[in-house]
């Protein structure tokens, strides 16, 4: 009578585990990311702990952050000791998750659409896509940076909101602190730290 009931209890199991997992094609990946995301965060019946819970864990899924950390500290990457980068993308981690999670309400009553898509390469595709907000505010328009280096795990390393990439944005606003600073990357990771228990 045992294994029956472990057999129900792992078809179970990966039954929901599958219905986290999100296509491998970028245009089906991010139709069906995002749409899940606005789902959930518009869901009353979620806290808003649980929301924010919830949005870390498919960041940190499908969101490349160490890439992305490194792209905006710039050419200090290159400079700097292996202790120091370790300590900055750990912050990198926490600052990018605490800034997502801060503008939850801003698309929790929106709806979302796949535009298109631009294949550069066979490991980067471009999916341009708008977000209507249900209350009546101008749609927004979001290019998507996918890579799929690996095949089977697509990525976003940016994204582009009416033209302006935000990873471009953080960079340049993080060698403005640096330049200020003598290039030092302790000072930088100092001030994501202040955002961070804010």
């Amino acid at each position: 009578m045992r294994k029956p009931v472990i057999h129900l209890i792992f078809l179970l199991l990966f039954f929901q585990t599958s219905l986290l997992a999100y296509s491998s094609d970028p245009k089906q990946f991010i139709n069906e990311l995002i749409n899940d995301a606005i789902s959930n965060l518009s869901n009353k019946n979620l806290t808003l702990n649980e929301k924010e819970e919830f949005i870390k864990k498919i960041s940190l899924e499908n969101v490349d952050i160490d890439a992305l950390g490194l792209y905006t500290l710039g050419e200090l990457r290159k400079s700097s000791n292996e202790n120091d980068i370790l300590k900055y993308q750990n912050t990198f981690e926490k600052y990018f998750l605490k800034n997502l999670t801060s503008r939850l309400k801003d698309y929790s009553s929106s709806k979302f659409e796949v535009i298109g898509e631009d294949k550069k390469s066979t490991t980067y595709t471009i999916i341009s896509s708008k977000i209507f907000p249900i209350d009546g505010g101008p749609e927004i328009k979001i290019d998507w940076r996918v890579y799929t280096k690996n095949p089977d795990k697509p990525l976003i390393r940016d994204l582009i909101v009416e033209g302006l990439s935000l990873a471009r944005t953080q960079k340049e606003e993080f060698a403005s602190i640096l330049s200020s600073n003598n290039n030092d990357i302790k000072i930088l990771i100092s001030k994501l730290e202040e955002f961070i228990n804010n």
